[in-house]
């Protein structure tokens, strides 16, 4: 068994190499808050364009500035394409995308990344998976993989641990180092190294008893967000009908200062994580027990369904002005699944989007954190906030709060409005608000 001391305390002292595979929203940030603590670090991404754009120091991920990637290429960081480059590393972490296919987990970019890695590995190293992914993967798959390829078992020959990613786009209040990180290990030396790298990099780590723990929580915690949310998401649709404002029924039980946490409605869910994670646990779930997971099926079809909703009440508000979807002027008021990012994955509005140019609708939209390299289809002109993109709309849908979306401005502008987020609930409007 090789010897963990020596690999711990390089770890302690920060003289580890360390390697990580995809640098994208997780691995990039990641990747330069390991080389500003002092690590040398290498950072492996199979987009040539990708690589091309760090080696250049120009950043496309929005919580990275160009700024703060030219501090990092200072102190030694380095965007690579060549999976050679990780031969030597101590320790190397795997932040790769786990999406769904056809409902089911593809853990295609894991294999890959594990792959590149193994062929790498040398005995006493560590290996850590931040993806997030179903219980087991980590011991199960990873483990099963590396051994596979290189006879290398883990415990035994090297360090294998799990620590899942927990970042927010655009959140001002809560980064990679204040945020808590949970860690795991495979043993309590895989454990203690595990610890050990991440308490360099945060503020405080949160030890669990094992990895299939850890892969588990970072699961629950997106469902709980997920299956709250498509709790107010219907009853938005149901206090409509009803004639009552959802809002200042939110606002009113958000006074409780206990048993209470604040979830507001919206156009669905979108990001990597809701639409994706908690269908990843029902699928072990299923597969491993033969159970339905009811609450995230249940959240699955309320959360999807709520671009429809958004199309039908568009519709519904056009035809009470004597317009028609078909040929309609629509500006779309946000493109990214939440404020404050760029980030367009799985994003309701890109569907809500789609559905109105299916409808025959002519379609503009504005996203100030979106441009044309990024966005996610060529069929939506962007186009910048301004008095004459709102006055020249038949309708103006708000899809995305963000900070740079003035309210006075759209309020005073739009000759039309469908707000699904709340943003102008202080203004005087002609329209409706979700």
């Amino acid at each position: 068994m090789p010897d963990r001391s020596d690999l711990l305390e390089r770890v302690r002292t920060r003289c580890a190499r360390v390697g990580f595979v995809g640098q994208g929203y997780v691995g990039l940030p990641l990747a330069l808050r390991a080389c500003e603590v002092g690590f040398a670090v290498v950072g492996y991404e199979v987009d040539p364009r990708r690589v091309q754009s760090l080696q250049h120091g120009h950043s496309y991920v929005g919580d990275v500035s160009d700024t703060e990637l030219a501090g990092a290429i200072g102190r030694g960081y380095r965007a690579v394409s060549d999976p050679a480059e990780l031969a030597g590393f101590d320790v190397v972490v795997i932040t790769v995308p786990t999406p769904l296919r056809d409902g089911k987990p593809d853990l295609g970019y894991i294999e890959s990344a594990t792959r590149a890695v193994a062929e790498h590995l040398r005995p006493g190293a560590a290996v850590i998976l931040e993806s997030t992914t179903y219980p087991g993967t980590t011991e199960e798959f990873v483990a099963g993989l590396i051994r596979d390829v290189t006879g290398l078992v883990a415990g035994d020959d090297y360090v294998l641990g799990y620590s899942p990613e927990r970042v927010d786009p655009g959140n001002r209040t809560w980064n990679i180092v204040n945020t808590p990180k949970i860690v795991s290990g495979v043993d309590a030396d895989s454990l203690a190294v595990v610890d050990a790298f991440y308490s360099a990099l945060v503020d405080t780590t949160v030890a669990v008893g094992s990895c299939a723990e850890a892969e588990m929580a970072k699961l629950l915690e997106n469902t709980f967000r997920h299956v709250n949310i498509a709790l107010v998401n219907e009853l938005a649709v149901f206090a409509h009908q009803l004639g009552v404002d959802i809002w200042r029924v939110i606002d009113a039980a958000s006074t409780k200062a206990f048993g209470f946490m604040r979830f507001t409605p919206g156009p669905g869910v979108g990001g990597h994580c809701l639409p994706v994670d908690p269908s990843y646990l029902a699928w072990r779930i299923e597969t491993e027990l033969g159970e339905s997971f009811r609450f995230v099926e249940l959240a699955n079809q309320v959360n999807s369904s709520m671009p429809d909703y958004v199309i039908h009440r568009l519709s519904a508000l056009l035809a009470r002005h004597g317009k028609s979807l078909a040929g309609a002027q629509i500006l779309l008021l946000g493109l990214s699944f939440k404020k404050g990012t760029s980030d367009c994955r799985e994003s309701p509005s890109i569907v809500v989007a789609e559905r109105a140019l299916a409808a025959g609708a002519i379609v503009r939209a504005v996203d100030p954190h979106v441009d044309a390299v990024n966005a996610p289809t060529s069929l939506l002109p962007l186009v910048p906030l301004s008095s004459a993109q709102l006055e020249a709309a038949d309708i103006v849908v708000v899809l995305v709060d963000h900070d740079e979306f003035d309210p006075a401005l759209i309020a005073r502008s739009a000759p039309l409005v469908l707000d699904t987020k709340g943003l102008l609930r202080s203004e005087r409007i002609r329209g409706e608000i979700l």
